[in-house]
């Protein structure tokens, strides 16, 4: 497969399911990202009716262009909100709202720099630009409210205004004004309130895709009910990379204040004081003025049983989600494996090439004929070649991606386990059925069949975590690897230069030998 038909395959792929997670959320809130998906597929299109091999590239440059930029663009943007640097932020929107002008990007800069003014503390100057924008009817006038009350710690006017002026339909459509609301909650100390209606809008939350927006959400509701372990646990995991470490220890100033820690809650406030964040100084100040309530005062059992939910999903999302391989760990198998995939492909190199044959074969290329006549080293062998420099990417890519996630799941040595013989019984697999119907003039190489291998181990952590622990964010996983292994096989069917046997039987001894080591790992634990 060459790069123009692989960027046909990722452009279609791709603008389909970012076509069906928008069905979830409000034609208004994000038509700007349907026009511009609709619109690369009808160009692509077009020009593969025209002439498919150029179909490939023009399409993946529009990506690029109009998708691919806009979304690392914004995830940027904010993480420089997240951590407070609104100025950098507005200066990025500045460049980004040209290549995705709908959505309210043309309003962020202005937006931005009202932050970064109320920050300085130019708080006149900062309403005069909110004010402009306010309005009930657009999500960037809903944002632009918010906002208003949030730099002022407005938060029981806040509440006063949602209840009055947002109704049910409209407030379930926009995240941001919903996290503001579950803030203001527990900001004015309605902590019962605050987890009965995150448990109302979690769902809504996971499917608007904002993974970021349940986790602040989860922060609030860890620290206003005086959970400081689980909190940290969050702040080190999911929430690492998106807030300072100043923010981080606010609120776990917050969550030791409403545990009853309030000398150590304090000091943590104090300390973070005339850093030159007017807002956050502001806030510390409010927080020490009105401390939070104490949870286990007003608390009730159903909220009791929310909370414990929370916590415990927290739990499961280091053992089954993003927070794996957000431990700080280092992979060093999958550093090993990567690095010897690309030393064995310089060797390819030096000695004749990474798509001659003959040359693969002299460096250990699987040839079923020759693996019935004893070199039966080749069964490893063929798992470290690959056939041009793609094909090394493609597999490179997906090692990294899977390879972290099992490793830290299983440790060093079981993962090894797992590739290794997930590699090598796909390959055998191949040499076994050539046998079976003497086709045995073949060459196969690449690290496919042990890459599938990890997606069935992953399989087998899902599953188990999904039976056993009833967990809703293996859930969510086992669903996404079924995609994965649907996409695949859709992959395999039109494409006739990979093996979907390999592929296949990869994936199958992957999900047996994943449900054996985690049976051993369980009982030995």
């Amino acid at each position: 497969m060459d790069l123009n038909s692989l960027l046909i395959w990722i452009i279609g792929f791709w603008c389909i399911l970012l076509l069906i997670w928008l069905t979830r959320i409000p034609f208004n809130q994000l038509r700007g990202w349907v026009i511009v998906t609709l619109f690369i597929l009808a160009v692509t299109g077009g020009i593969f009716y025209l002439n498919p091999n150029v179909a490939g590239l023009i399409g993946g440059s529009l990506w690029i262009i109009l998708i691919l930029l806009p979304l690392n663009g914004m995830k940027k943007a904010s993480q420089l909100i997240s951590v407070g640097r609104y100025g950098e932020a507005s200066k990025l929107m500045k460049r980004l709202r040209w290549l995705h002008p709908a959505d309210g990007w043309l309003e962020q800069p202005e937006l931005l720099r009202a932050l970064e003014m109320g920050q300085r503390g130019n708080m006149a100057d900062a309403m005069k630009i909110l004010n402009r924008y306010q309005t009930n009817a657009t999500p960037i006038g809903l944002s632009a409210t918010v906002l208003l009350y949030r730099m002022g710690s407005r938060w029981e006017e806040l509440l006063l205004w949602i209840r009055n002026n947002l109704p049910e339909k409209v407030l379930f459509k926009d995240s941001t004004v919903v996290s503001y609301y579950l803030r203001a909650l527990g900001e004015t100390g309605d902590l019962n309130g605050l987890l009965h209606e995150f448990d109302r809008f979690e769902s809504f939350l996971e499917k608007a895709g904002d993974g970021a927006g349940v986790n602040t959400v989860r922060m609030f509701i860890l620290a206003f009910c005086g959970q400081p372990e689980h909190l940290q646990k969050l702040l080190s995991g999911p929430l690492a990379a998106i807030f300072t470490q100043n923010i981080s220890e606010f609120w776990l100033g917050t969550a030791e204040m409403a545990a009853g820690n309030q000398n150590v809650g304090r000091d943590r406030l104090l300390a973070l004081s005339d850093r030159g964040d007017i807002g956050l100084d502001n806030a510390i100040a409010l927080r020490l003025s009105q401390p939070p309530i104490a949870p286990e005062q007003v608390l009730t059992e159903s909220s009791r049983k929310i909370l414990a939910r929370v916590a415990n999903e927290l739990k499961q999302e280091g053992q089954y989600g993003r927070s794996v391989i957000l431990s700080g760990n280092k992979f060093y198998a999958t550093y090993a494996l990567l690095l010897i995939n690309f030393l064995v492909f310089a060797l390819e190199i030096r000695s004749g090439g990474s798509e001659n044959l003959n040359n693969l074969y002299n460096l250990g290329a699987l040839s079923p004929k020759a693996v019935w006549a004893g070199e039966w080293w080749r069964l490893l062998s063929a798992t470290f070649l690959h056939f041009g420099f793609l094909h090394l990417a493609m597999n490179m890519m997906a090692l990294y991606a899977l390879g972290s996630f099992v490793e830290a799941s299983l440790g060093i040595w079981r993962y090894m386990i797992s590739y290794l013989i997930s590699g090598m019984g796909s390959m055998l697999t191949i040499a076994v059925l050539s046998r079976l119907v003497d086709v045995q003039d073949q060459l196969v190489v690449g690290a496919s069949g042990a890459i599938m291998g990890l997606i069935g181990v992953m399989a087998a952590i899902m599953l188990r975590g999904w039976r056993k622990d009833k967990s809703r964010v293996a859930a969510k996983g086992l669903r996404s690897i079924l995609l994965i292994i649907g996409l695949q096989v859709i992959f395999d069917l039109v494409t006739p230069q990979v093996s979907m046997l390999g592929h296949n039987s990869g994936l199958i001894i992957g999900f047996l030998i994943g449900n054996l080591l985690l049976i051993n790992w369980q009982s030995k634990k």
